[in-house]
């Protein structure tokens, strides 16, 4: 279980200021550069990123908008290849440097990779007012470690002997600071031994300011599309809390050559494609498209403009080239439009918008001005809203955000919903990389980070999940190892960690009795554990008092493993609010 949660569990954080410690004079990271990790394809010997001859294409990387000196945002991190030519110094191999990094922010974030195999070690973070805290860094092997958390996966290896068709990956890890607290320098982690650490980048991740995400999606797969050639993208997401300014977000996540957007415009949905009013013209750093490249994202520019709640958005967006697979999320239970060639993200009327997809595309966020932060639903296709009704915005966490919007009690946080059809605690659906079917997504330990950890003013996470392992083979004794896990880094960030039970499911295929008794194991243990600092007990609620291992029929979608909208509306009203917020 080690590969699942690489990197990101830190040792402790200092709680006050502290003797200060003899260290060498920090130096800016490209000072202790003494590694080539990239070589050009017709020099490949120029560059020795394993020891043995081996490195990384400088012609991959271009071909997937990773070139040097060019900053881009992975996980709501800051990063970027070094400005160095191939051949040229450009990593360094962590043995206890001290580097000058400055910023305030929630995380340290790593450009990384191991040789060798898996690198680990610790590391020291030494704040302004004297203070410091350790971290544990961990860089997956570049040819051998998991795909399905990498940054970027390259195609090629390159060797004095020639290219190797296999991937080479690079991975952006975030450990966790002390918020608050302005960082004055990193001391990299010593030697690990067999393997070597190579570190590219690093730098303070700043959470957002001003901002609370109101809509938020996981991405499930990287799907063929399409082929859309000059087609511009009219999708319907629903707010939970509204704001005076907008910004959207959009992932290339698991893709391997960048993806183009020409603009891109906002408005409220008046019905179908039609916006009520005259569509809103988002930036991307003052332009009006951007290139996002694989695996990264791209946020506008935050932009005035009334945001209502509890309400439907359209945001559009312009694909200039030919685009045959891109990142969904597959499970929306909502329609949404593709239009006839050309740009037509500022048409208010639906005329141009000539077909519909059922899936949501690139886009995996909007976020909007001042609010006081969100909580974040990760979980299976229940969260996602399978088993409810199309297009009417009935899944149980816009239930709960309408409660939310309804009280005083609590502030009107808002609701972020990272469910996935098909997800699972620890195993992967979909693999991490390539053109798949499979729309299921990576697991939620490999996704925490993305998913939960890097959404916009994230305060809560609620864990509603594990009914797909069990029912796929995984026994009860990996979930809930795999549920601690969560837990562990969730507290680590500073978030609020809330668990719900397993729902009862007999009668659907895969939910046996054998099934059912592991299902039980693991509510018994989220229940008493005390992992988590609040329980929602979900199964209480939906099964049948005189047969607990199945839904109650009042709430069964008719498939015995979905609630439909009675059940979703019963989990969501079930909640205590203030269990929430703490």
């Amino acid at each position: 279980m080690a590969a699942l949660v690489a990197g990101v569990v830190p040792v402790s954080t200092a709680g006050g200021a502290s003797a200060a410690e003899p260290r060498p004079r920090p130096l800016p990271l490209e000072r202790h550069f003494d590694n080539r990790a990239v070589s050009d394809d017709s020099a490949a010997g120029r560059a020795d990123f394993d020891g043995s001859g081996a490195s990384l294409s400088a012609q991959d990387l271009a071909s997937a908008g990773w070139t040097p000196g060019h900053t881009l945002s992975v996980d709501a991190s800051r990063t970027g290849m070094p400005d160095t030519r191939p051949g040229r110094p450009d990593n360094v191999r962590a043995d206890g440097q001290s580097v000058r990094v400055s910023g305030t922010g929630d995380a340290l974030s790593f450009l990384v990779a191991g040789t060798g195999g898996d690198a680990s070690g610790i590391g020291t973070v030494h704040y302004r007012d004297g203070s410091r805290g350790t971290f544990r860094l961990t860089a997956p092997d570049w040819r051998t470690g998991p795909l399905a958390t990498k940054s970027v996966a390259l195609p090629h290896v390159n060797t004095p002997d020639g290219q190797l068709p296999e991937k080479a990956r690079l991975y952006v890890v975030t450990v966790p600071i002390a918020e608050g607290r302005r960082v004055a320098s990193v001391r990299l982690p010593e030697d690990p031994g067999a393997a070597d650490l190579h570190v590219f980048d690093v730098s303070v991740r700043t959470p957002s300011r001003g901002l609370t995400g109101s809509w938020s999606t996981s991405t499930s797969g990287y799907t063929e599309v399409g082929p859309w050639t000059d087609r511009t993208l009219r999708l319907v997401v629903h707010t939970s809390t509204g704001g005076t300014a907008v910004r959207i977000r959009l992932d290339n996540t698991f893709a391997g050559t960048p993806a183009r957007i020409g603009s891109a415009t906002v408005a409220v949905q008046q019905d179908g494609a039609n916006a009520r009013s005259a569509p809103v013209r988002l930036r991307f750093g003052g332009e009006q498209g951007t290139e996002i490249p694989a695996g990264a994202q791209a946020f506008s520019d935050p932009v005035g403009f009334d945001v209502p709640a509890d309400a439907n958005l359209l945001v559009s967006f312009h694909l200039p080239g030919t685009v045959t697979a891109a990142p969904v999320h597959s499970a929306t239970s909502q329609q949404s439009y593709v239009s006839e060639p050309g740009d037509h993200a500022a048409d208010g009327a639906a005329a141009a918008y000539t077909s519909t997809i059922g899936t949501w595309p690139f886009l995996t966020g909007v976020d909007v001005g001042g609010g006081p932060g969100s909580l974040v639903m990760l979980g299976d296709s229940i969260t996602d809203g399978v088993g409810s009704t199309q297009d009417a915005n009935l899944r149980w966490p816009d239930v709960l955000a309408r409660r939310i919007l309804a009280q005083d009690d609590i502030p009107h946080y808002g609701v972020l919903n990272q469910g996935i059809s098909a997800n699972r605690v620890v195993q992967d659906r979909y693999p991490g990389d390539g053109v798949s079917t499979d729309t299921g997504g990576v697991s939620a330990l490999h996704r925490f980070d993305r998913d939960v950890a890097a959404q916009t003013t994230a305060r809560t996470v609620v864990v509603f999940e594990g009914v797909n392992d069990i029912r796929w083979g995984d026994p009860a004794s990996q979930v809930i190892d795999g549920l601690r896990q969560i837990a562990e880094r969730a507290e680590s960030r500073g978030l609020r960690s809330v668990a719900a039970t397993i729902a009862p499911c007999e009668g659907e295929e895969r939910c046996t009795a054998a099934v059912d008794t592991e299902r039980r194991a693991i509510n018994d243990w989220i229940r008493s554990s005390g992992a988590y600092d609040a329980v929602l007990d979900f199964d209480a609620v939906l099964r049948d008092p005189a047969h607990p291992a199945r839904i109650l029929p009042a709430y069964d979608s008719g498939d015995h493993l979905h609630p439909g909208d009675g059940g979703l509306k019963a989990i969501a009203d079930s909640v205590d609010l203030r269990e929430l917020a703490g």
